[in-house]
């Protein structure tokens, strides 16, 4: 395993790549409505993120036709968008993105709900989102990665949901996905320790049932097995001297 430290001017050229995502996910964020397609959300998040100059990451990354995994309801993630596919009212829907710029990758994800929607489906979205910050408590140099993941782990499931054991975070950097992978869950061991310049894509993946997940035959969307709803909130962290620095929330 190589776990890459950035350098200053690194670190500097990935915060702007964070900066511009999360303006990205904030206007996609106030333009979701019932009656929008997946197709022109993920449309829209192109044009943004293009307008800043850079360039999806997502878009044909292993041959992924779209620059926004758009995912509805029991979809976890890597939803394609699709025309057809008509967001409704009571729906929860993720959005996961991700940019270039000047050679640095930004990566996020939110679940966002769409209009009134049930309590269990508020509550689900609430909780992935906790869980994030519940774990980044344990994003600090000199603690080690797996701190990360049972903390993640232990909150989601003390609400009764379930944690997704097969897809994890990740490293990121000049490359979407690098070394460590981030689970979301406890494993064997305390994983490696944390140092100043890591940059990580923590992002908890959280079913309202059990944890198992399949893909669909379009080979990207995962789905949950059991047929409930599932949320996904990530955010690139920079562990530093002190408290983790989140470079994909605008900072008010």
């Amino acid at each position: 395993m190589s776990v890459s430290i950035k350098s200053e001017r690194e670190i500097k050229l990935m915060k702007e790549a964070g900066r511009l995502l999360a303006i990205t996910h904030d206007e996609l964020s106030r333009a979701l409505k019932p009656g929008m397609s997946t197709w022109e959300i993920d449309h829209l998040g192109e044009e943004i993120i293009r307008s800043f100059g850079c360039v999806p990451n997502f878009l044909h990354y292993n041959g992924y036709p779209a620059s926004i995994c758009v995912s509805v309801n029991d979809e976890v993630v890597h939803g394609i968008p699709s025309k057809k596919r008509i967001i409704q009212e009571g729906d929860i829907v993720s959005l996961d993105a991700g940019l270039i710029y000047k050679g640095y990758h930004s990566d996020a994800a939110r679940t966002h709900a769409i209009g009134e929607v049930n309590p269990e489906a508020a509550k689900l979205i609430q909780v992935t989102r906790e869980s994030f910050f519940e774990g980044i408590k344990f994003a600090k140099a000199g603690n080690h990665l797996h701190d990360i993941s049972a903390a993640i782990q232990k909150y989601a499931e003390s609400f009764g949901f379930g944690v997704v054991r097969d897809l994890v975070g990740h490293g990121i950097g000049t490359h979407l996905h690098e070394d460590p992978e981030i689970p979301n869950f406890k494993t064997r061991g305390r994983g490696i320790k944390l140092c100043p310049g890591m940059t990580l894509a923590i992002e908890p993946m959280i079913t309202a049932g059990r944890y198992d997940v399949e893909w669909l035959d379009d080979g990207w969307t995962v789905v949950t097995v059991d047929g409930s709803l599932a949320a996904h909130y990530e955010n690139t962290v920079l562990i530093t001297e002190g408290e983790p620095e989140i470079l994909t929330i605008q900072k008010k």
